[in-house]
């Protein structure tokens, strides 16, 4: 499952994160990977529609999923417009219609719909994979704190590999096959 990994998220988009370029290119030799094995590819977009939307708008390049994880034909794209990508969307269905009890997950925000969707998959029964070098995260602010992104980010790695997910990189999980 491949979520929001959309063109605002990269440079000259409306809300960029820290490296994502280099988690959309792990992400895509997972995607890859995937493909060539003739596992199911299931990708999220996030639709943010209402009048003070700050990034992905309908109608906007922004919103369009980035090429470098385009969807082949066949793959299901299911818009949402909440973090958890399960809540009002179509995600259970498509995921039960595959059959799927074992989810892989790449994405952003890893600070936002990445976590919330791993959590609610975990309360579902899923069990789950995340490849953290195939996310990415914003710089952040707590009180007068600076976070940098890398620092939101591995804070919510290691969150969700605290009994959520396992958590582990792309390098490591094809290796596995």
């Amino acid at each position: 499952m491949i979520i929001d990994i959309q063109r605002d998220y990269f440079p000259g988009g409306a809300y960029p994160l820290v490296e994502p370029e280099a988690a959309a290119a792990s992400a895509r030799r997972v995607l890859d990977s995937f493909r060539e094995a003739g596992e199911p590819v299931i990708h999220v977009k996030h639709v943010w529609d209402a009048p003070d939307a700050e990034f992905m708008r309908p109608g906007t390049e922004g919103v369009e999923i980035h090429p470098e994880v385009s969807p082949a034909e066949g793959e299901p794209v299911v818009e949402k417009s909440n973090p958890n990508a399960f809540l009002d969307t179509r995600l259970q269905a498509a995921l039960r219609e595959r059959e799927a009890g074992e989810l892989v997950v790449a994405g952003m925000m890893s600070s936002m719909c990445v976590d919330a969707t791993v959590r609610a998959a975990a309360d579902l029964g899923y069990s789950i994979t995340v490849v953290h070098d195939a996310c990415a995260a914003p710089d952040l602010e707590f009180g007068d704190r600076p976070l940098p992104g890398d620092v939101v980010h591995g804070a919510f790695m290691a969150a969700l590999a605290d009994g959520y997910a396992e958590v582990t990189s792309a390098a490591e999980l094809l290796a596995r096959d």
